[in-house]
């Protein structure tokens, strides 16, 4: 039995997922296309009714007197512009006359089987066997323009994905000036809006917010997805907590600008909309051409954030991330930024790779400093050769040995950026962003490269790829540092400068998907100054991003916590780093540290040569803590348990293996109490029938006992306490 049905009488349509339904109606003579139902899944279809349009003021065949009292209650499934639904339109346009109406009305629609991709963008995907897709077209017959919309559902988690292509039949150009992916209307009720904010250093931080009348939203102008909002919204009720309450959460499928809002009109109705920001956006529409907007990621839960975070880890891990190492565990890694910034020379690096080796890391990453003249942050992006009076011999020698010690290699690149103080820059000033007659904006001292350029795409292809190929280079983090200021392209026609926001965007996709094209085993890891391009459209090319510049073990406790509501734990970079922290100087365990670090890719950004010998022979031990849990933290379902961005004291989460059979627990105990018992901890997502075993101890409990019951853990001494709990399945003839 398919996902998704039409049922012509009643004029619905019905998309099923296994614990939730999504219903959509054509109504009135005009085809109409509303939103009927989204939540809990249901059996009925015909629940037309909570349309109310048996309500005054009624459809217009029956009172077109009062068309704009029906348009601006209506709860459209994709609302036109300017026709007198005065809440936020789903797309706007600028045509011949200079208007700006359009009203996209129900034509045709078919359902198949599996999911289609989208044209240069990234998307989730799907075979036939394991979800369904409905197109429906719409019409704006006075525009000669069509605007389809997709909705896939999938068969193995409770995920509507959303996207839409409008194509332009009319001879005359359209300019199309806003696009949402997205438009979803709701009965307002008692929910809160969910988002994550942040800065450099403090990335998605988890907020709540009451909605109130009227438009509050979160969105970006940076020309990235930033480190100051996240393109996702949730809408979640007063009651909700991680496994209680009803959540309605929306992720965007994109890396640039982007707008999310929330509406509450004087109906008490919500509207929901996410898309690319229209601030700056103007795409011209010739006749016969195309636009393709993103994704977005559609999830309900009535079992509260919990059950949204593990839906949303399950489609990335199945039916997002494509990199080979989605399954596989991942290399312990050493990076050089942290224990020597610009400071190194092989001889350093060969240092530091013996030292790791006999620590058990695998990897030695040389980050920035390696081309050009690069001693600081102000010169040579752009010029990506090797400056060998760093590196003696060559890359090529330096990698070489580095494989002789039996550590793989990686390497850092920053290649959409150019450099004032660059070669590159003296031959060609024009390939940067830049504004005619205005003092150029820098920022970090650097430039960005106009990527919607052709010929400035191929080059940072080649810098990028003619490294790879130079020698057995086996990991790259692609970094970004900047964001975007003075949007004008030398290349890009006068009626076409609102698109190289987006065009930049596609471009770096495109870099992207050449390069795991021809390096197919390359562990690619995406960067932003941290986590300023940490969204679902990045993670289509790299199975993992770095999370945050701050390393720290107490701050990541937030920034992790609010990454991991969205994304599986091993989509986020995460290193041991040197104290005291370089980002906020606090000094914590080295034991604490390696435990928070656990919760997602696992590496280091240290001197291992300068490290104290009491730190440094604990490494083996947290390397063989990654190697004995990692297939459970990359696949298992995550619990949080507390949160101390809530308590201000600490922090407890889970992962539990898909069967049930084994758990791990990571306890922090930011501060430390004076004479207090021991925490009581419940611990949920055990089969209750089950015993399990923790392991420091050797006790037995019953899976009922700890859910309920709960495990006491030991008082510590001192602030940044950690410690593991790993529980595991005892047979019953023990």
């Amino acid at each position: 039995m398919g996902a998704i049905h039409y049922y012509e009488k009643e004029r619905v349509f019905k998309l099923d997922t296994p614990h939730t339904s999504y219903l959509i109606g054509i109504v009135d003579e005009e085809k109409f296309l509303g939103h009927i139902y989204y939540g809990a899944k249901i059996t009925d279809y015909d629940v037309r009714a909570l349309m109310r349009t048996g309500e005054a003021p009624f459809v217009p065949s029956q009172n077109n007197r009062d068309r704009s009292s029906f348009l601006d209650a209506f709860p459209m499934e994709y609302p036109g512009h300017g026709v007198g639904d005065y809440r936020e339109s789903a797309i706007s346009v600028s045509d011949k006359n200079g208007n700006t109406a359009v009203q996209p009305l129900y034509r045709e629609h078919k359902i198949y089987a599996g999911k289609p991709g989208l044209p240069g963008l990234p998307a989730t995907f799907g075979s036939e066997e394991e979800c369904e897709t409905l197109e429906i077209v719409l019409a704006d017959e006075v525009l000669d323009l069509t605007v389809t919309l997709y909705y896939t559902a999938f068969y193995d988690v409770d995920v509507i994905t959303r996207s839409v292509r409008v194509t332009n039949h009319a001879k005359e150009p359209v300019y199309l000036t806003k696009v949402f992916s997205t438009a979803l209307d709701l009965d307002a009720e008692d929910y809160r809006m969910l988002t994550l904010h942040g800065s450099w250093a403090r990335e998605r931080q988890i907020e709540y917010r009451q909605i109130g009348y009227g438009k509050q939203s979160v969105g970006s102008c940076r020309g990235e997805s930033s480190h100051q909002e996240h393109p996702f919204v949730a809408l979640v009720s007063a009651n909700a907590g991680q496994e209680q309450g009803r959540v309605y959460g929306f992720h965007f499928v994109y890396s640039g600008n982007f707008l999310a809002q929330v509406e509450k009109n004087q109906f008490d109705s919500l509207r929901v909309v996410l898309g690319i920001h229209p601030q700056d956006f103007k795409w011209e529409l010739k006749q016969g051409e195309t636009f393709t907007a993103p994704e977005v990621v559609l999830t309900y839960s009535d079992a509260g954030l919990g059950r949204m975070t593990r839906t949303l880890h399950d489609l990335y891990r199945k039916h997002l991330i494509r990199s080979p190492y989605k399954d596989r565990e991942r290399p312990v890694l050493i990076n050089n930024w942290e224990a020597t910034y610009f400071d190194f020379d092989t001889e350093k690096l060969l240092a530091i790779a013996r030292e790791a080796k006999k620590s058990g890391i695998e990897m030695l990453v040389m980050d920035d400093g390696w081309f050009g003249h690069r001693n600081d942050d102000n010169t040579s992006l752009g010029d990506w050769q090797v400056n060998e009076q760093k590196i003696t011999g060559g890359l090529k020698r330096l990698v070489d040995q580095v494989n002789e010690i039996g550590l793989k290699f990686g390497i850092w690149f920053e290649p959409e950026m150019i450099s004032p103080d660059s070669e590159l820059y003296r031959t060609h000033p024009d390939w940067a962003i830049a504004l005619p007659g205005r003092m150029p904006c820098r920022s970090r001292n650097q430039y960005v490269l106009d990527l919607s350029r052709k010929e400035v795409r191929d080059y940072a292809y080649e810098c990028v790829a003619s490294i790879l190929r130079s020698a057995n280079i086996a990991y790259v983090k692609w970094d970004m540092n900047r964001q975007l200021t003075d949007l004008g392209s030398g290349v890009l026609p006068v009626e076409k400068q609102g698109e190289l926001l987006h065009r930049y965007v596609l471009g770096v996709y495109e870099l992207q998907e050449r390069l795991i094209t021809e390096f197919p085993q390359l562990l690619l890891e995406n960067c932003s100054g941290g986590g300023a391009r940490f969204d679902p459209g990045m993670l289509y090319y790299s199975p993992q991003i770095w999370c945050s510049d701050d390393t720290d073990a107490i701050e990541r406790l937030k920034i992790q916590e609010g990454t991991a509501l969205l994304y599986p734990l091993s989509a986020i970079g995460a290193h041991v780093s040197d104290c005291p922290n370089h980002t906020v100087g606090r000094v914590t365990p080295f034991e604490t540290r390696g435990n928070v670090a656990l919760a997602g890719t696992f590496g280091y950004e240290l001197d291992v040569t300068k490290l104290p010998e009491e730190d440094r022979a604990k490494i083996p031990g947290q390397v063989a803590l990654y190697h004995k849990y990692h297939a459970l933290i990359r696949s298992g379902d995550y619990y949080r348990i507390a949160s101390y961005s809530q308590n201000d004291s600490f922090d407890c989460y889970e992962v539990v293996a898909k069967d049930q059979s084994e758990a791990l627990i990571t306890f922090v105990q930011v501060l430390g109490r004076p004479n207090v018992h021991s925490r009581r901890i419940r611990i949920p997502g055990l089969d209750e029938k089950k015993k399990y075993r923790v392991e420091t101890t050797g006790e037995v409990y019953c899976g009922d006992t700890l859910l309920h019951a709960g495990l006491n853990v030991p008082a510590m001494w001192g602030d940044f306490q950690s410690a593991l709990i790993h529980l595991s399945e005892v047979p019953d003839e023990q």
